[in-house]
This record gives C-alpha cells, structure tokens and sequence, in this order.
C-alpha cells in the first residue's frame, strides 16, 4: 500500500509529459486522458485515506534512501481527506471548463496548454499535502507557483497580467522568506525532515524556536491570505477565468492553511503564538466579511468572504486542541468545496447575463431556477445555516473555544457568531439583487456579444481605424455556438468572421461589462442555455458539499481521530522513521 503514496503526484506529471509531447492535437484524446488521469488521482486518494484510517499513517522514501537524505511522502489522515476533497474538486472543475469550452475551442489557449498547466498545479496540490520534508512542501507551492501563473495569465490581457504579477511578486516573496526559513531550520536541527525536527526541535532554544515558528508562520499565512496579509487576493483572484478563479479561490489557499495545521502540531506543539494567531484569526473574519458588504460584484464579494471564513481555520488551529483541530479539518473541507461551488455558479451567472456585477443583475429566480437552487444551497451552507456542513464546522469551534474559556477564545466564539450573521447578510443581499428582485432596466439579451479585456486599452490606438467605418459593420450572429452542448467556445463570433470578435471590431459593447468572462479575456456571447457540463459539475460540487452534511456523524468522527493523531505526533514520527 505505502507504493500508491507518490502516485497522485507522479501521475499528473507523466500525464503532462504525454500532453506536452502531442501538442495542440487530439483534442478529444486529450479531453479524455485529463478527466481519466483526475479520476484516477481521486480513486487513489480515497484508497490512500481509507487506509491511513484503518492502518495509520503511510510513509515511502523514494529512491530508498532514508531520512534526512531522501524524499519522504507520507499519507496520514488529515493528508487523506485533504486529498480526497482536492482531487474531486478538481475533477469537476475540470468538466466545468470543458463544458465552457476553455482550451478546447480557441487556437490560442489549446488543450496543449491549459491541460498541462492545469495538471501540474493538481499535482503540486498533492505533493505538498504529502510532503514529509520542509524541502518537498517548498518543491509543491513552486509547482503551484508556476501553474497558477499560467492559468492566471492565459490570454495575456493587461488585466490578467497586471493581477497575475501582483499575484507572482508576493508568491516570490514568501517562497524567498520559506527558503531563509528552511536554511534557519537545517541550521539549526540538522535536518528538514519533519519527523526529526519534531523531536529535534524540542531541543532548541526556545526564542530560536519562536523566530523559526513565527517564519513559516508568516510564509503559511500568505499563501492562505490571512489579514493583514490577503491584500493581493481580491485583486488577483476575479481577473481570471471562472474555472481557474473556483480551483484557487477553493483550494490554493487552503494548501497554506493545512500547512499551518501540519507544522503547528508536529513541529511546534504548545506553541506560544496562539494569542497572534488568535488575532489574526479575529481580524480576518471581521475584515474579510465587512469588505464583502461594501462589495457590489460577486466575484469580489466571495474573494472577501474567502479572507473572512479563512479565520475560522485559523481559530481552530490557534486553539491548540482536539476540539479546534477537528473542527478546523472539518471547516477546511467544507470551504474548499461550497467556495469553489460558488464561484462556478458566478461563472454560470457571468456566461448568461454577461456580468457579475449585483445592480446590472435581477430575476434569476424566476428565469433561471436551476441556476438560483444551484446558488442558494452553497450560499447558505457558507453561511452555516443548521443543519449544513458549515454549521457543523463552526459549531465545533465555537464549541472548542467556549471549552478553552480564554479571553481571546470567548473574543473569537463572538467574532464566529457575528461573522456568520453577516455571511447571512452578504448572501441574501446577493440573492436579492441578483434573484429575487426583478432585472434591471437595460439589462443584457442573449445574444449580446461583450465587452474584450483589450479593448480599454486598444480603443485609442485603433480610433483612427474605426473612423469611417459604418456603425453595425460588425455586428454579432446572434446566439452562442453550440450552446448547450458542451462545446460551447468561450467567445461570440463576429458575423460572417468565423472567429472570435477582437477589440475595436467594431461590435456593440454594453457600458459596465466585465471583462473576464472570456477564457483569453475576449469577447462572448451571452446564452440562456448553459452548456450541461457546467451545469452537471456545478451540481456535482453541490452535491458534494451536501454529502458533508449527509456523512456530518462519520465526518466528524473522522476529524476528531486526525486530530487526536496531529497532537499525538508518535504515529506520524513512527510511521516515517521506522520505530
């Protein structure tokens, strides 16, 4: 069994090369080898997790070169789960871009790149969940580092290249802060294996092992946009197209958060920043969600919320406890799934009115019901209305932190209640702006071909061309190709052109549209008849988030042996040394 460990890994990369070395041909080949090697990465990590539950932790050392020489991955509960839960949604975001058809029908972005791309974040995903060395947890955020810039960046739009850089310099950084950390660690304990520097550590005087905590600390907390340092996600996160903005919103930042949950228990057990923690928890839950009311698009307003309900993990983890810990996990896997749900569903909202902008939106619930249970359940579950898995989650911290009985527990079990009511708030003020109410005045139609991401900035260099061009010389074919079909391209056609309409085209552009509705950040014609594979991934990831609820007992019972495991440290240290 300890030989399947490196193989949701190893396979997404061997898959890549496959892909690499075809190109941009096969198109459906290539289709089908990404949903199979996904699907593939999901079966092995519920084997992987189901049998870290039953055996206990897995460990292998490649190349059979034990500690600190050689690579060590090791599989245990909390890496199960957290693996588990990656892999499916990947997988259904993956269906939800085919369906968009990002990377299947534009020349520019074909499968030869995105797919690869996209697999080799999938796989640095999984090898940092299963990496048992301070070195392999810097080699996975890398791989990530260089994946989520291209999928940022697609299309090379100003927009997207002005966030991703933003999004690249403050990963630069921390990955500059993480290799000084790692340095100061090998320095020091001789070692970056996690199972020695859990019991080397202990040896180290204590204010060098509050600067190394207080290091990784700073590194973790960026990667998972923690206040006071989440300032580049809003920015960075909404330019990107719904697939890509769903998988990070959803998943990326909760790699920095499992990272905090795996050092802070096994290399800094009773650690003596928990009152930092506690803080930093509390002020990005308030931060977050009070930047999500001021918000008036829904792409913004869930990257705040991101921000506001990162703190409950954080405040699970400061805690220090079984009961925290557990309900950190649980809140984890719940925010990965219902976060990425709805930022597919803006997706969905964006590809069929054109906008994600809440006062250009109106009376979803009654043209498109689907769409509005597909929004409502997640949203409701984020809120952590009884008897959802967001509520199991928080009340397991709340409940943790009432038990602690410390000043900054019962500041945080208050800050949880009141965060919550305003997730409420924020929820039903998108319902009501974006489903309940009726649509605005001037309001898109189908068919109407939107706005490029070029297009403010090419507008004065191609005026002069525009002149004396007749008004509608450009005018767009009135229906999205194929929609409904799961071919649908990303992009409205200019009549008679065959190809997608380009900045100064000469298309009519509605004032206000957003423009990142397009996989290469062009133009699209707005459908009211979504492809079904959105549609069937969408309702997937719903279903999936309830399933938490479903299996809320087994779920929790779960949780609760891979916190006991965590704050035990000895099977984990066992499992990779060998004792």
């Amino acid at each position: 069994m300890n030989a399947l460990v490196p193989l949701p890994v190893v396979l997404p990369l061997c898959v890549t090369g496959l892909k690499l070395a075809i190109g941009p041909r096969l198109h459906r080949f290539q289709r089908f080898i990404s949903i199979a090697v996904l699907g593939a990465v999901l079966v092995l990590s519920v084997v992987l997790m189901v049998s870290a539950d039953r055996h206990g932790p897995l460990s292998v050392h490649l190349g059979d070169f034990a500690p600190p020489v050689g690579i060590t991955l090791v599989a245990d509960r909390l890496a199960g789960l957290m693996l588990t839960v990656s892999s499916a949604v990947t997988l259904l975001v993956l269906v939800y871009s085919l369906g968009q058809g990002m990377a299947d029908r534009d020349d520019q972005a074909p499968v030869g790149v995105f797919h690869p791309a996209y697999l080799i974040l999938v796989a640095g995903v999984s090898c940092t969940f299963l990496a048992g060395d301070l070195v392999n947890l810097y080699v996975g955020f890398e791989i990530m580092l260089v994946a989520s810039f291209v999928l940022l960046t697609i299309g090379g739009t100003a927009t997207r290249i002005r966030a991703g850089s933003t999004y690249v310099i403050i990963s630069l950084f921390s990955s500059v802060l993480f290799l000084v950390a790692i340095a100061m660690t090998y320095a020091v304990a001789g070692t970056v294996n996690l199972a020695q520097l859990a019991e080397r550590l202990q040896e180290v005087p204590p204010g060098v092992r509050t600067l190394l905590e207080a290091m990784l600390l700073t590194v973790f907390a960026i990667k998972a946009a923690v206040f006071p340092l989440a300032a580049w996600l809003p920015d960075s996160y909404p330019t990107a197209p719904a697939p890509v903005t769903a998988v990070f919103a959803g998943l990326l930042t909760k790699v920095g958060v499992y990272s905090m949950l795996r050092t802070q228990t096994l290399l800094f057990p009773g650690h003596r920043l928990g009152d930092l923690l506690m803080l930093a928890a509390l002020a990005s839950m308030v931060v977050g969600i009070l930047g999500a009311v001021a918000q008036t698009d829904l792409k913004r307003v869930l990257s705040f919320t991101l921000i506001s309900h990162i703190g409950y993990m954080v405040f699970g983890i400061a805690l220090a406890g079984g009961g925290g810990i557990s309900g950190a996990i649980v809140y984890v896997a719940h925010h990965i799934t219902v976060q990425t749900t709805l930022f597919l569903v803006a997706g969905l909202i964006e590809r069929r009115d054109g906008t994600t902008e809440l006062t250009r939106l109106g009376g979803l619930a009654r043209t498109a019901p689907l769409l509005a249970v597909l929004f409502f359940v997640p949203a409701m579950n984020l809120a952590g209305i009884p008897p959802l898995s967001g509520f199991i989650g928080k009340l397991g911290l709340m409940r943790a932190g009432v038990a602690d009985g410390g000043g900054w527990a019962w500041a945080l079990v208050a800050g949880s209640a009141a965060t919550s009511l305003l997730t409420l708030y924020v929820m039903a003020k998108v319902w009501n702006l974006a489903f309940w109410r009726d649509a605005p005045p001037g309001a898109e139609e189908e068919g109407v071909v939107l706005e490029s991401a070029e297009d403010d900035d090419t507008d004065d260099e191609t005026g002069d061309d525009e002149e004396g061009r007749a008004p509608g010389s450009g005018e767009a074919s009135g229906s999205a190709e194929a929609s409904g079909s799961g071919e649908a391209s990303g992009s409205g056609e200019a009549s008679g052109s065959g190809r997608p309409a380009e900045a100064g085209s000469g298309l009519p552009v509605p004032a206000g549209a957003v423009v990142s509705a397009g996989f290469l950040g062009q133009s699209i014609t707005t459908t009211k008849h979504l492809p079904w594979p959105m549609l069937v991934a969408t309702g997937a990831a719903v279903a999936l988030g309830l399933s938490y609820t479903v299996l809320g007992g087994p779920l929790t019972t779960f949780t609760q042996a891979a916190a006991t495991e965590l704050l035990a440290r000895t099977p984990y240290i066992e499992a990779v040394l060998g004792r």
